[in-house]
């Protein structure tokens, strides 16, 4: 028999059983139904390892579905501008959305907790605050209230400080500043005397050149190197204590979520778990190698002074409490990555520091 025929019989057997009660529906028919949606991205292809990121979860479910449940990525700007790409799910223009949740921080701080906040949370402690502290339901419980359902999806790890046009040595340096910086830090940095600008990715380049910024932050080498901002502002500091695992997540909206088979429910979150570990292994894996080229391009490697670094922590901490005081949502999310965050750090002065810290003296020794 060829399949045509069995599923027109196996179709027909079904109906019979049905109109005899003994059984309802084809199962598969219930588990498998065909569903087109779209996804857009808050990244430009160019950036291939944050776009690739939503594309990898889409090939996941599509294989993982024999191609029933079909989701397509679009670039940032080809439905909306990357800024925008959540409110398109809350429109309901789209289903779901590759983003970074601090990028609508302006709508409540609470959206910041999802990515990075400074001096928050590591990348592996990320994870784990998600994935076993109950994180990701506390942000769901957030999210939901504004219609939304959201998984993790990629960490670019830690990050670096940015791009500078003149070196950066004491805080009285940052007074006037104009940079470019995302999410809640640029409430951070305004404490410190630097005037914060929101300028999409592909703008930063002219604005540096012609003067109209003075510094910039992005993502790290892989990604900076890209938008060859090291030809116009050659100080490039580090680390990037506003975003020291930087999360993203696929953002769906929560109806949509809600209506979802539950093996589709199921393969949707395996995939963006798996992209989630993928994302973070191809920054570990690129990055090593574009700050090499980067440096004998002639970027110079400078690190954040101690005195900028300890004036950015009182200044987030003062910004943390001033937020908690009067914003509930954040300040239950928060307290719960502060709480895991000090023990993680207690754990990991035994563990990853100790063995980082001789190996990297081993590296610097030429003994690797």
């Amino acid at each position: 028999m060829d399949r045509r025929s069995f599923i027109k019989n196996a179709g027909f057997v079904g109906v019979g059983a049905a109109a005899s009660g003994t059984l309802a529906a084809p199962a598969i028919a219930q588990e498998k139904p065909k569903l087109n949606w779209r996804m857009t991205s808050s990244f430009p292809k160019s950036l291939d390892t944050l776009f690739g990121t939503g594309d990898l979860v889409a090939r996941y479910v599509r294989e993982a579905t024999d191609g029933q449940f079909d989701i397509q990525q679009f670039a940032a700007g080809e439905i909306v501008p990357g800024g925008q790409a959540l409110d398109a799910v809350m429109s309901g223009t789209v289903e779901m959305t590759h983003t970074a949740s601090y990028y609508y921080w302006g709508k409540d701080p609470t959206y910041a907790l999802g990515t990075a906040v400074p001096f928050g949370l590591n990348a592996r402690q990320m994870n784990a605050w998600f994935y076993q502290g109950g994180g990701n339901d506390l942000l769901n419980e957030f999210y939901g209230k504004n219609g939304i359902f959201a998984l993790p999806c990629g960490n670019t790890g830690a990050q670096m400080g940015g791009w500078y046009r003149k070196e950066i040595n004491t805080v009285d340096d940052l007074k006037g500043l104009k940079l470019r910086i995302a999410g809640l830090a640029g409430r951070v940095v305004e404490k410190l005397g630097v005037v914060p600008q929101q300028i999409a990715a592909s703008d930063v380049y002219a604005s540096l050149e012609r003067g109209t910024l003075d510094a910039t932050e992005f993502v790290g080498p892989y990604d900076d190197e890209k938008l060859g901002l090291y030809k116009v502002a050659k100080y490039y500091y580090y680390p990037a204590w506003w975003e020291g695992g930087a999360s993203l997540h696929v953002m769906i909206a929560k109806d949509k979520w809600d209506s979802l088979p539950k093996t589709y429910q199921s393969i949707l979150t395996a995939a963006c778990q798996a992209a989630n570990g993928a994302m973070l292994a191809d920054y570990d894996y690129k990055n090593p190698a574009a700050i090499a080229r980067l440096v004998r391009a002639g970027a110079q490697l400078r690190p954040f002074s101690q005195e900028i670094l300890q004036a950015s922590f009182n200044a987030a901490k003062e910004t943390h409490a001033e937020i908690s005081s009067q914003n509930a949502d954040f300040k239950k999310i928060f307290d719960s990555q502060t709480a895991f965050k000090r023990d993680a750090y207690l754990w990991a002065q035994l563990s990853e520091y100790t063995f980082d810290t001789f190996m990297m003296i081993q590296q610097r020794n030429n003994a690797l």
